[in-house]
């Protein structure tokens, strides 16, 4: 779902082109990598260590993802290796080449449940999408022509943009201490966009991963994995912890978008954005409504299908957060797709 960016300044008009870089502060460089989808583009961030380079992320694995990372090792980081890499959270875009650094000797640096996610879900290879995921979709009220496509199609699988994972991670834990780039952070741990997701603190710069964007709000989903889950609560938790850290003048830099500042007023929108979307959504609940038939309300815009599949889980979130907090009830209709409907409308 879009904000409004209101009190966020942005330093860089311009992002990097594809493969390119540019420093952002004094020791830490950008560069941008191409995804395959409606959101086209992953942020990673290069830190100084004299000798070596401490990594931010790591795109999506691809023989073109492959070619820019080799560019650039040899060009703006001047030979010298990737000693140690850090990921956000278990994501393909942001996991993708982990394995590819570690197979060069970088240190692998993740929350213990971001690790395990990641290399758990780059194992589980399937030719179709089984019947649990199935039923899910079929649950949340998936539009049938596309539910009747995905029954037959092979899933993008995540061992089809993550490289192989060796065994072997060093596990970050919330209010540890880091020595990045010539600077000290502090890990902060985030949740409901992906569980445990790290970000990094200094004085005056923040590594968000996805946790905080500018002018996007992270896709918030429930998925065949958890159907049950409320991941819109751990968001709602995690805003609320972060927000006391936040700083004017911290230069956020997140995993999609521009780098800005402007934090304080930024961590309020995050949380309201969906709060907004809860009232918005209870309203819609007056009628019995499948989390399918909820993209009105919660996006206010047409969904095209290259966002069809992250809309639906999301709205599966924000009905699911309903249903647990006692404000809407859940039955099963005939057909097998959940119905939600707010308690006494």
């Amino acid at each position: 779902m879009k904000d409004a960016p209101e009190g966020l300044r942005y330093p860089f008009a311009e992002p990097p082109e594809p493969g390119g870089w540019r420093e952002v502060a004094e020791g830490i460089l950008w560069a941008r990598l191409p995804l395959p989808m409606v959101l086209d583009h992953v942020n990673v961030y290069l830190l100084d260590e004299g000798d070596s380079w401490t990594l931010i992320d790591t795109g999506l694995h691809s023989k073109k993802t492959i070619r820019m990372w080799e560019a650039l090792l040899a060009g703006p980081c001047g030979g010298r290796p990737v000693s140690r890499v850090m990921v956000t959270h278990h994501h393909l875009d942001h996991v993708g080449c982990a394995g590819w650094f570690q197979e060069r000797g970088a240190e692998l640096c993740m929350t213990r449940t971001a690790w395990l996610m990641a290399r758990m879900l780059q194992l589980d290879l399937q030719e179709r999408y089984t019947p649990e995921a199935i039923a899910f979709y079929r649950g949340a009220g998936m539009d049938a022509g596309v539910l009747e496509k995905r029954s037959r199609e092979r899933p993008f699988n995540s061992a089809d943009g993550v490289h192989a994972m060796p065994l072997g991670f060093t596990r970050l834990v919330e209010g540890q201490g880091l020595r990045m780039g010539g600077r000290d952070w502090v890990v902060r741990l985030g949740d409901g966009h992906a569980p445990r997701h790290a970000t990094f603190w200094s004085d005056d710069v923040v590594l968000a991963g996805d946790q905080i964007l500018p002018t996007i709000s992270p896709n918030i989903g429930v998925y065949p994995t958890e159907p049950d889950a409320d991941p819109l609560e751990d968001w709602i938790a995690a805003c609320r912890r972060l927000a006391p850290h936040a700083r004017e003048e911290h230069l956020v830099l997140g995993g999609h978008k521009l780098p800005f500042t402007g934090l304080p007023k930024r961590m309020e929108m995050l949380e309201d954005n969906h709060h907004s979307a809860l009232n918005r959504l209870r309203a819609h609940l007056s009628e019995p409504r499948t989390a399918g038939e909820c993209f009105p309300p919660l996006f206010k815009r047409r969904i095209g299908e290259g966002e069809y599949g992250l809309a639906l889980v999301e709205s599966v979130a924000h009905c699911n957060h309903l249903w647990h907090k006692g404000e809407a009830t859940r039955t099963r209709r005939d057909d097998g797709a959940w119905v939600f409907h707010v308690a006494g409308g």
